[in-house]
């Protein structure tokens, strides 16, 4: 049984997907070879030399740095957001992830909403969503160095997205008992997603 998508958004945190949003440039982005170098770093090394890439223009937007050969898609570090973030996720769920950065773009900036329209989308069949599950890797650190090829104190989170899965077909809780303890998050909605999320270093 599917979930009331609007009752979840008023209990469960923002999911991590929003970190792919774009928001007004503040910032200039850096040259594409660095953001390539960059957005890499959330990939399986396996698999990043056939990942597409996306990346920040000089107004903002996003734009293909590097088309790919595999069906990874790798997003860069968004230079208007406060601290530093990459990742990369299976191209099935490309068309979620373009939705939010177009919302954004259209000036929808509360998280819920963004978030509430697109389950209201994809429940109504006009937003596509995985048949399959489709894994997304987000990267964080202080900052990459170009010169190493190296993020500082980087630390990445897993997530795989199941749509509509509910926490009785996956026997998951709806939150981790235990530092990186699976868990699903929006069970039974678009966006019902398996969390996986190490403990931090030194934790």
């Amino acid at each position: 049984m599917r979930a009331s998508s609007s009752s979840l958004l008023r209990l469960l945190p923002v999911p991590l997907c929003l970190v792919l949003a774009v928001s007004p440039a503040t910032a200039q982005a850096p040259a594409p070879s660095v953001q390539i170098a960059a957005a890499l770093q959330a990939a399986p090394e396996a698999e990043r030399a056939g990942a597409t890439v996306l990346g920040y223009a000089a107004d903002g937007s996003v734009t293909t740095l590097r088309e790919g050969s595999n069906s990874l898609i790798c997003l860069a570090d968004n230079p208007a957001q406060e601290g530093w973030s990459v990742a990369c996720y299976h191209e099935s769920i490309e068309p979620y992830m373009a939705r939010g950065r177009e919302l954004r773009a259209q000036g929808v900036t509360d998280p819920q909403e963004v978030t509430r329209q697109r389950f209201a989308e994809a429940e109504s069949g006009d937003l596509p969503m995985p048949e399959e599950p489709a894994m997304l890797y987000v990267m964080t650190g202080d900052a990459y160095d170009a010169g190493s090829n190296a993020v500082r104190n980087p630390f990445t989170r897993w997530v795989l997205y199941t749509p509509w899965a509910t926490l009785e077909e996956t026997g998951l809780p709806p939150q981790p008992a235990a530092p990186g303890q699976p868990w699903l998050m929006f069970p039974g909605t678009p966006g019902a997603h398996i969390m996986v999320t190490p403990p931090p270093p030194g934790g």
